[in-house]
């Protein structure tokens, strides 16, 4: 487990790095909009346009699995129990993130 600390710094350099990779979300959304498939297919082949998407679904899944921790710690006392919703909620986090990144690809 990590201490209370490190997770208060991590949540917050999280949130931090999750601003501007929302527009790279909000690009797309945007495009996704006012573009015909053929463009949308376009912009996503770009790497740069790729990576801006992965780092987003990597940063806000990983900002939401510590959140969700920490209500977990706070609302469950039964330790064997709050393990046991911790370590699903990040196994959930994990393979969102996985599929995200193989459907980008």
């Amino acid at each position: 487990m990590k201490s209370d600390t490190q997770h208060w710094t991590m949540q917050r350099v999280s949130a931090i790095l999750l601003i501007p990779l929302s527009y790279w979300l909000l690009a797309f959304l945007q495009l996704c909009l006012n573009a015909d498939y053929f463009e949308i297919t376009e912009w996503l082949s770009s790497f740069i346009n790729k990576m801006g998407l992965m780092s987003w679904v990597i940063v806000v899944c990983y900002h939401a699995s510590i959140g969700v921790q920490v209500v977990l710690e706070d609302y469950i006392s039964n330790q064997s129990k709050q393990l046991t919703a911790i370590w699903s909620v990040h196994s959930f986090f994990v393979i969102l993130v996985l599929s995200s990144i193989a459907f980008l690809f």
